[in-house]
């Protein structure tokens, strides 16, 4: 499941749970695309339930949308992972300070006011 709802001008909220096939990460990377449309210095809450790879042939769909990907990170400040496996923290954390421009910070599922208090640049 993955499933992007703009909760404000500025504002992506994304949920992502379970593994992605071809069909459902075309689906998910078009919406992606689109919702973001007209967003700058935006944020983003991205909460990750049961989180599995994505098949093979998804992972090299995502590869062709990669131009599109790189304008899609310029137009957001911060990003919060809400996730309770650890890796996948410390790997949002990682992948946060290899995009210049895109703060992204890692949070417990059970910190979502935390990790909104950051987003709004609360703490």
């Amino acid at each position: 499941m993955f499933e992007i709802t703009a909760t404000g001008p500025n504002r992506l909220d994304i949920r992502y749970s379970g593994k992605l096939d071809k069909d459902a990460m075309k689906t998910a990377l078009d919406d992606l695309i689109q919702q973001s449309e007209g967003i700058e210095h935006g944020t983003m809450l991205f909460t990750v339930g049961d989180y599995a790879l994505p098949s093979l042939d998804a992972i090299v769909l995502e590869m062709t949308y990669i131009p599109h990907l790189f304008k899609f990170i310029k137009q957001f400040d911060r990003a919060a992972v809400l996730a309770n496996q650890g890796w996948l923290q410390k790997v949002s954390e990682l992948e946060g300070l290899l995009l210049p421009g895109l703060k992204i910070r890692a949070f417990n599922l059970d910190q979502e006011a935390e990790a909104e208090a950051w987003l709004s640049g609360q703490s």
